[in-house]
């Protein structure tokens, strides 16, 4: 059976699992960490995409990437809040 060179396995594990946690926590569209007021559920928005990506890895990550570009723009409410 052949063996993975240990820097092509650190390569991959950077980024396929490293790298989507940093983009999620580093990110400022991934909202805030704590929960938003009158919420009962004791973690923010960042701290949930963080514990998806963690226990789903790349797929995790791309359920992220998916659900950032179906928000709207920062600047322009969405048309729930318009009506």
């Amino acid at each position: 059976m052949p063996r993975m060179s240990p820097l092509l396995f650190w390569l991959a594990f950077f980024l396929l699992f490293v790298a989507p946690v940093l983009h999620v926590a580093l990110s400022p569209r991934s909202g805030p960490w704590r929960p938003p007021e009158g919420r009962h559920c004791p973690f923010g928005p960042r701290l949930g995409w963080l514990v998806i990506v963690l226990l789903l890895g790349p797929l995790g990550w791309l359920l992220y990437i998916g659900r950032r570009r179906k928000s709207p723009p920062p600047d322009r409410p969405s048309r729930a809040t318009a009506a």
